[in-house]
């Protein structure tokens, strides 16, 4: 008998997906074992490598502390193979990626600069390479290291783009995180011209319901009405982008889910916000609105404090959501790495 708890950090509800974590791990381990012995190909293995990161029911990945768990037992049922062999490379690729995923970004930092000094002294596939400097890229945001993240980004996704194709799911995923990078850069222009450029790509090939396509959709939202400039229909189109993205990942992923739990938050953020505008000018038109806005904006300095803003609470209260919507996003971006890649052919 064991003391061992039983967990689910996936996308499973009811009863379903509850296990230990020893039992997930022993079971990827046979099931990789069994793809080596019988030699059962490429995409077999990619296949069972897979259910060192993600539930075999439901398909999602796993998150948080169970992802953290099965990397560190993933680096040690393979730390023992030569570093050319590519279940190798892949669990320490997972034991980074796990270590992120819990916020433990110290230690992510350094197993990940390591493995990309090593993948490139192996010569491996420059697809590889970009794999690994966006996992590194999104832990340099994750530790405040925003210009460089930036920087990396930009890199890996021109790269990707290049190598792969607007439709490959890693330029996606790093077009996404390059442009949450923007957005917590307050680069809104930025990230929003380039999110309205892969999204209907990501909607296209990875479909409505696909993780990152609700991501792309979450950022776009959050830097079109956390936009100092934004006007009164970039707010109402972010509250309509975020009621739909929210329905999806509630459907999907269930309440509990993270990326429900922050798609929910900024919900409620970007409804605050319109409320707040809509509030302020009740009677007048969108456009009329926004030329008053415009207007004033040069005389802000002059009337500074001149008067009792009547929407002072209500801009507390988005301040404070913003503060929380902003730790999610740390969280959620360790979850949107990349998969270390794990078999070629």
């Amino acid at each position: 008998k064991t003391k061992e708890g039983l967990v689910r950090m996936c996308a499973c509800r009811g009863t379903a997906g509850f296990a230990h974590v020893s039992c997930l791990a022993e079971q990827a381990k046979i099931l990789v074992a069994e793809a080596e012995e019988n030699n059962l190909g490429v995409e077999a293995m990619n296949a069972r490598l897979k259910r060192w990161y993600a539930c075999r029911l439901c398909e999602q990945e796993y998150h948080g502390v169970v992802k953290c768990a099965l990397g560190w037992a993933c680096w040690k049922a393979y730390v023992g193979r030569p570093e050319e062999d590519q279940v190798h490379n892949m669990a320490i690729g997972q034991l980074g990626s796990g270590l992120a995923d819990a916020g433990h970004d110290e230690d992510a930092l350094s197993v990940q600069e390591a493995l990309l000094f090593m993948l490139r002294r192996l010569g491996v596939p420059e697809e590889t390479i970009l794999a690994t400097q966006s996992n590194l890229a999104t832990t340099y945001s994750s530790l405040g290291r925003k210009e460089e993240a930036s920087q990396m980004y930009r890199e890996v996704y021109h790269g990707a783009l290049g190598l792969l194709g607007e439709e490959h799911a890693h330029t996606l995923l790093t077009a996404n995180n390059y442009a949450n990078c923007l957005f917590e850069l307050r680069r809104f222009e930025e990230a929003k011209e380039l999110l309205r450029k892969v999204t209907p790509v990501a909607r296209r090939v990875l479909g409505e319901e696909d993780r990152l396509t609700i991501k792309m959709r979450w950022t776009y939202a959050e830097a079109l009405y956390l936009d100092p400039d934004a006007t009164l229909d970039d707010l109402r189109e972010a509250v309509a982008t975020l009621e739909d993205a929210e329905r999806i990942a509630r459907r999907v992923f269930g309440g509990q889910h993270p990326l429900t739990v922050d798609t929910e938050g900024g919900l409620r953020l970007s409804r605050a916000a319109l409320r707040a505008r809509e509030d302020a000018e009740p009677d007048v038109s969108a456009q009329e609105l926004d030329t008053a806005e415009a207007a004033a904006v040069s005389n802000r300095g002059d009337q500074a404090g001149a008067a009792v803003d009547p929407n002072a609470e209500l801009k507390a209260e988005i301040a404070a959501l913003e503060a929380q919507l902003t730790e999610k996003r740390h969280e959620l971006s360790r979850r949107t790495s990349t998969p270390q890649d794990q078999a070629s052919p």
